[in-house]
């Protein structure tokens, strides 16, 4: 595809001057800024999170953390204020590190293991939250990691923590994202190479510690923006593993939870899933859809390059997503089904204040380095990357056999199923028919169907009921069930008995 600078002027200026329009104005009247700094802002505050910091770039080595060394640092920690666990932290292996990224400047990424509550020979299940620019400490306390944050901050077990059917490693990346940080601002990422690169180096060398885990399957699972990082970070290890680099890496799957992977077919569907949920109306429909075209030529200019086209692209593309805000209100677009009180949606506060504890601090081995929850700073730095189309590198690994699940709340408006399920559909590949033809079968858990499931081969979509953006915190038994069932290959197999089907026909 052509680069902007072989595009012609008028094209150009036509485009960017949509792009001025689209930042003052929207088909509605929208009062919501398109600046992404205000929507970096609008994303943490929904949370009801206040970083101190914009993102983890310290000025000068910080001798409280463990920068000198070359490799692998980690230490074994046990958190405190842990209760009614039933489970001998003595007997599980937990722990906390950091590790120098090799093709950095300076760059040191801090991730939390935790070994499975089941068997040490559990697949290796890594989980990647999105923002882009949101620790992965979401993930662990609010979604599927061991612990839940009780009000007292206090710990309780997850009884449908992921590491009862995995070993469970969070990343917190792009680098100044959570806990991890650098003393150069040249590793602030700007694309999926950069990202992915850095996910490698830390791979490699996690497993090079931890040899005993190099067999286990091995899994890439996140959600939202992760819908970006997890097909390029696969990519990335299959490209590895084939050319015989350092440890070879199991890599049997990818699951991207309510993603954001094509936004080309994606930013279509937001009217329409709008209309069906009653958010909009017909002629609000219509009206918003006026600027798909424009949208559309923004992206195809984008392509694959971090471009002028893409920040346009961006710019112009969001305008359909912030009209139907407009008409929404104080819509919950992370879940439909609720409210927004003020700015937040959710209160994920606990978390920092877990994290600023100093007894869990000195457990981590982080000692006074600021917990950045979602970097605004980060969020600004992808936004080149934003319209790109990570579905382009999927049908590769489904080919050579690794499987991808993509799966959906269906009351979630940002990252809706509707948009991830064509994307799916529309994606070119050897089962691209079968798939599209094969039927939709019920996905069960406890005798109760909760969700809707769709599988060719290694391919498989699941639109999961009752369940907005974040579906391991609004249906913990399900999603759970779905990690279990799919890295044993009987995700497939999970549909109704015959006879209950018919009885309900």
């Amino acid at each position: 595809m052509k680069g902007p600078m072989s595009l012609p002027v008028p094209f150009l200026l036509l485009l960017l001057s949509t792009v001025a329009s689209a930042k003052l104005t929207n088909p509605l009247g929208s009062a919501r800024s398109s600046f992404p700094s205000v929507h970096a802002q609008e994303l943490i505050r929904a949370f009801n999170l206040f970083p101190k910091e914009d993102i983890n770039i310290i000025d000068g080595p910080d001798s409280s953390i463990f920068h000198d060394s070359p490799r692998l640092v980690e230490k074994r920690f046990n958190l405190p204020n842990l209760v009614g666990s039933g489970v001998s932290l003595e007997d599980l292996s937990h722990h906390a590190g950091y590790f120098k990224i090799e093709h950095s400047h300076a760059a040191r990424m801090f991730y939390l293991f935790f070994e499975s509550r089941t068997n040490k020979k559990d697949p290796v299940v890594i989980w990647l939250t999105g923002g882009p620019g949101c620790s992965s400490e979401l993930a662990v306390f609010y979604e599927n990691g061991p612990f839940n944050i009780a009000n007292n901050l206090s710990l309780v077990w997850n009884e449908y923590g992921w590491d009862k059917a995995s070993n469970l490693l969070y990343v917190d990346q792009p680098i100044g994202t959570g806990f991890s940080y650098s003393t150069d601002r040249r590793d602030i990422r700007h694309s999926e190479d950069g990202i992915s690169n850095d996910l490698y180096d830390f791979l490699q060398a996690f497993f090079a510690e931890h040899p005993e885990l190099a067999k286990n399957e091995f899994y890439i699972t996140g959600e939202s923006y992760a819908g970006h990082y997890i097909p390029a970070f696969a990519a990335r290890v299959h490209r590895g593993n084939k050319a015989k680099e350092g440890v070879h890496i199991n890599l049997k799957g990818l699951a991207i939870g309510n993603g954001l992977t094509e936004p080309a077919i994606q930013y279509k569907a937001y009217t329409d899933f709008a209309l069906d949920n009653g958010i909009i109306t017909k002629t609000d429909h219509d009206r918003i859809n006026k600027v798909l075209p424009v949208c559309e030529m923004a992206i195809k200019l984008c392509g694959t390059d971090g471009t002028v086209s893409c920040m346009a692209s961006y710019f112009v593309c969001n305008t359909i997503f912030s009209s139907i805000l407009a008409r929404a209100g104080n819509l919950n677009y992370y879940d439909i089904r609720k409210k927004c009180e003020g700015s937040f949606c959710y209160d994920f506060s606990n978390m920092e204040k877990f994290l600023n504890q100093k007894p869990v601090r000195e457990a981590l081995g982080v000692g006074d380095l600021s917990f950045v929850s979602c970097s605004p700073t980060v969020y600004q730095a992808m936004l080149v990357d934003w319209m790109r189309n990570l579905e382009v590198g999927i049908p590769t690994l489904l080919e050579d056999g690794i499987q991808l699940l993509v799966y959906a709340g269906e009351y979630d408006l940002i990252c809706n199923w509707l948009g991830n399920s064509r994307w799916v559909h529309a994606m070119e590949w050897s089962g691209q028919k079968e798939f599209v033809s094969s039927p939709e079968v019920p996905f069960v858990v406890d005798d109760s169907e909760a969700g809707i499931l769709k599988n060719y081969g290694p391919l498989s979509f699941l639109k999961v009921h009752d369940s907005g953006h974040m579906v391991p915190m609004d249906q913990p038994k399900a999603a759970l069930e779905m990690l279990r069932r799919w890295t044993q290959g009987t995700l497939s197999e999970a549909t109704a008995e015959p006879e209950k089907l018919f009885a309900q026909m």
